[in-house]
């Protein structure tokens, strides 16, 4: 059972706030790209974090930050003393997505050869119109962290779930920004303080894409009509 936006809200400020001050004491004068880097990768954890491991994207989230050394010194500071428990359930997740990978390409491959043996009219219909449907769900799985290693249901469920969290994470840093223009009047220079409205941007265009392609995904044409209206 998920928690409260309100819940979810606080959880992901307290430990993206967190994350910031990491980066500031570490490096006191970062250029643009370090401070876009920073900003990003603790909105991330921090946001994995609200989820305490109980979905695939968060896990995938927090396996994917764990790649980089740099990165590794933040997962351990923000998700203490969870971290270790959860870089093993991250690394779990992935060997078992790559056995679940291997059997779909397998499934797949025998699918075609069984269309490809003269089926009639209405099974080639419906192979068509499943390999469309395919389709849009590969390009839902590719915006969905690990999205790629889940089947048809879990993607579901995994897609609902992260555009609720990604909402709540938008609306905290809308939030912020606001905040940060009354504190750049004053002259503070410190990261907390060049939070902008910029960094909230590529946030909002992958909540928007992820809204357009479940609905495409789910909805076919349907969804479309939808979402021109």
């Amino acid at each position: 059972m998920r928690a409260p936006s309100s819940v979810i809200k606080q959880q992901f400020l307290k430990k993206w706030i967190m994350g910031l001050q990491v980066f500031g004491s570490a490096k006191q004068n970062m250029s643009i790209l370090e401070r876009k880097k920073a900003i990003r990768l603790s909105a991330d954890i921090a946001l994995a974090s609200t989820r305490d491991g109980r979905t695939c994207w968060s896990r995938a989230l927090i396996a994917n930050a764990s790649k980089e050394d740099d990165s590794k010194v933040l997962v351990q500071h923000l998700l203490a003393p969870e971290s270790e428990r959860l870089k093993k359930a991250s690394t779990g997740l992935v060997m078992d997505n790559k056995r679940v990978r291997c059997k779909k390409i397998l499934k797949r491959s025998c699918c075609i050869k069984r269309v490809r043996k003269g089926a009639p009219q209405v099974v080639l219909a419906k192979s068509i119109a499943k390999r469309m449907v395919m389709r849009r769900t590969q390009v839902l799985k590719s915006l969905v962290p690990g999205g790629e290693f889940m089947d048809d249901i879990s993607l579901i469920e995994e897609t609902l779930d992260y555009i609720v969290s990604l909402r709540a994470q938008v609306d905290v840093m809308r939030n912020l920004a606001k905040a940060t223009e009354v504190v750049n009047v004053k002259g503070t220079r410190d990261i907390l303080s060049i939070v902008t409205y910029n960094d909230i941007l590529p946030y909002e265009v992958l909540l928007k894409q992820l809204a357009v392609r479940f609905i495409c995904a789910y909805f076919g044409q349907g969804g479309e009509m939808i979402l021109h209206h």
